[in-house]
């Protein structure tokens, strides 16, 4: 099985392939490396990952209520 090409991905496309591909390094990595060129954000592991993911829809859905 190919990989895809991650930097080819919009930040979308790369977290919802993360959240599907749990087990997949690299390409945790390689979306923690794009959070990484967000201003203020620190990733250092899955679980601060997908807290941060819930805590932004949430945030959206507050925001369209």
């Amino acid at each position: 099985m190919t990989k895809p090409d991650f930097s080819q991905m919009t930040k979308q496309e790369l977290r919802a392939y993360v959240l599907a591909h749990r087990d997949d390094l690299e390409a945790f990595y390689a979306y923690v490396d794009r959070m990484k060129q967000q201003p203020g954000v620190i990733v250092t592991s899955m679980e601060q990952l997908e807290q941060l993911i819930r805590e932004r829809e949430d945030n959206q859905t507050s925001r369209t209520d």
